[in-house]
């Protein structure tokens, strides 16, 4: 059995919580930037004294509209400035956080308000609010709905309420909390059957932005600056903007990933956090401009040579002649694509899905390493991570301070640590399932090496066994098919079926300049192009590729491309972009019949 526990740097004393963080910020260092927050096209500065206040005096409209310790509050909002100011206002008031996505659907919504309990809600827009006006019927005991866009807004319209309510009871309700208490419910992403509430504890989250902050000393030393542009839903970038304000970076946040690009210019980041598509899309983007520009031999070259000297780094040292062409294309083509993301970032964190590796050589060479890491909702997000000081391309790091990774006989990985919740909110069975003597079972499949990284090869549930017995990890050959800039979202089939096979949808954007220089009809739909076979002949090449990271009985014999994009309206396709795999086998059925036919 394989076992790797990292050291501990200190326990959270049960006096604590995270509300701490912001209380000593204003009171030690007043005039810091905390925020800059996005007004119109300008960033206006928030300094943590008055981060603090504001938070003060949300906190006092809450519990002068009667909200009570341990009550459980929805959030649902996009990624925006006031999000982190409500969240941290709930806190302060003794109460729990139940965020929810933007883009729930109303069913999900209805299912995430009923089981929590929840005794109000935040909306952002009218939109949100008709949605939750809507269920609030069928929903017992949420009698309060507050909206932050519009005249007054919730933050004004609370802040107004709560004018009369004491300094010294807010200080009270906060002082009331410890590490032990309950400070969010975190509904998973839901990929098979319903959402569940994991209860995260203020212990929880504090023992993993303090790991975070020891795992990234540089990166988040005060003064450094980040921008937040992931759902604040996902734990991931909580976990992260929560570190960043504990650090006393200056936070940002985007809501909209259409305008990304500008606003890392605007902001100039020094550090971001992304999920691997963000990073697949930079690169995809940056690939077809230099290819649709007549300098996609230049892109390649620099590619080869990004990857070429970050490998290096891990065997010796890159050679003189190396340093020689990455010095030329850190001119040519490296320097631009820093520039890209405001030219100030030093280094990105990914997580929720896995990044591959040609990818992570590649930002590394180009001198934006990407520390790959690895967690659940259920382990407060990171469990392990590449750091600064620990890194090892293709794993997900070490595990955090404090924690303590095994690897079952079956392959599955087993966390115990203070990150990990304390249980599913009203389901003692799931609870008793997933927790046996503290130690989480993750349900992936892994291995540890000698020096204790961590490797995900797989997930038991998503484990396909084909007629001939062969146990096969879809992971990895869709982690290499995504890579491909045509290729937006796949999924590997084959249970019980005679040879592996994969639905292949087509990210449209890069469609435009592959017609373009293929000469086909501009107006051509995906459905037009499905028997093409120069487009068939590049998507094979995709396959054959990916094919190289596994046995000749585990590789793709045969794909089928599909004229729609897998999404979250659909149900394909989770808030945090998982594959639901069961809704996607159930939706494209006879496609999946037409490849074996």
């Amino acid at each position: 059995m394989q076992e790797y526990t990292a050291a501990s740097i200190g326990e959270v004393d049960e006096r604590e919580n995270l509300t701490d963080m912001i209380f000593a910020n204003a009171e030690r260092f007043a005039g810091t930037i905390a925020f800059r927050r996005r007004v119109g096209h300008s960033w206006v500065d928030v300094t943590a004294a008055q981060f603090a206040a504001e938070v003060t005096g949300v906190a006092k409209g809450l519990i002068a509209a009667g909200i009570e310790t341990g009550d459980r509050i929805g959030l649902l909002a996009k990624t925006r400035y006031e999000w982190t100011l409500i969240d941290f206002a709930i806190w302060t008031a003794g109460a729990v956080t139940v965020p929810i996505y933007d883009t729930s659907s109303a069913d999900q919504i209805e299912w995430i308000l009923a089981d929590s309990g929840a005794r109000a809600v935040f909306v952002e827009t009218d939109a949100h609010h008709s949605v939750v006006d809507g269920v609030l019927g069928r929903v017992e005991g949420v009698d309060r709905v507050w909206q932050i866009e519009g005249e007054p807004g919730a933050v004004a319209e609370l802040t107004s309420a709560g004018a009369e309510v004491g300094g010294d009871t807010v200080r009270e309700r906060r002082r009331g909390i410890g590490a032990d208490d309950l400070a969010t419910l975190v509904y998973t992403s839901g990929t098979t059957g319903r959402p569940k509430g994991c209860e995260l504890t203020h212990r929880n989250l504090l023992a993993e932005v303090r790991a975070n902050a020891n795992s990234f000393p540089r990166l988040m030393q005060s003064g450094n600056s980040q921008l937040i542009f992931l759902p604040l839903a996902h734990v991931l970038a909580r976990a992260i903007a929560l570190t960043g304000i504990y650090t006393r970076l200056t936070m940002g946040h985007t809501p909209d990933v259409s305008n990304l690009l500008d606003d890392l210019r605007g902001f100039r980041p020094t550090f971001i956090v992304a999920v691997p598509r963000v990073f697949e899309k930079v690169y995809n983007s940056a690939r077809q401009q230099a290819h649709d520009g007549g300098k996609g031999s230049i892109f390649d070259a620099a590619e080869a040579v990004a990857v070429e000297y970050s490998k290096a780094k891990e065997s010796g040292g890159p050679s003189l002649t190396l340093r020689v062409k990455h010095a030329v294309f850190d001119r040519l083509v490296y320097a631009k694509l820093r520039a890209a993301l405001g030219g100030r970032c030093t280094g990105t964190v990914s997580g929720g899905a896995p990044l591959g590796e040609r990818l992570a050589h590649f930002f590394r060479g180009i001198g934006l390493p990407v520390y790959e890491g690895y967690g659940l909702t259920e382990t407060s997000a990171a469990a392990a991570v590449n750091t600064e000081q620990h890194s090892k391309v293709g794993t997900v790091g070490r595990p955090i301070a404090g924690t303590s990774v095994r690897i079952a006989e079956d392959g599955e990985v087993l966390v115990k640590s203070d990150v990990v919740f304390r249980g599913y909110w009203r389901n003692e069975e799931a609870s008793a399932t997933a927790l046996t003597d503290r130690w989480f079972h993750t349900g992936d499949l892994g291995s540890i090496d000698s020096e204790g990284f961590l490797r995900i090869t797989g997930r038991k549930k998503e484990l396909i066994v084909t007629a001939g017995g062969k146990n096969v990890s879809p992971a990895v050959l869709e982690d290499g098919l995504r890579a491909h800039p045509l290729i937006s979202q796949c999924m590997v089939v084959g249970d019980k079926q005679p040879f592996i096979a994969a639905l292949i949808t087509i990210d449209e954007e890069f469609l435009t300049g592959w017609k373009s220089r293929h000469g086909k009809d501009p107006n051509a739909k995906v459905g037009d192009l499905i028997e093409d076979p120069e487009l068939n002949k590049e998507l094979q090449e995709a396959v054959d590729q990916a094919n190289t990271a596994v046995s000749h009985a585990e590789s793709i014999k045969k794909f089928r491309v599909l004229p729609n994009d897998f999404t979250i309206d659909s149900g394909e396709l989770t808030p945090s972009l998982k594959l639901r795999r069961g809704v996607v086998s159930d939706i494209r059925a006879e496609d999946i019949k037409a490849i074996y036919s």
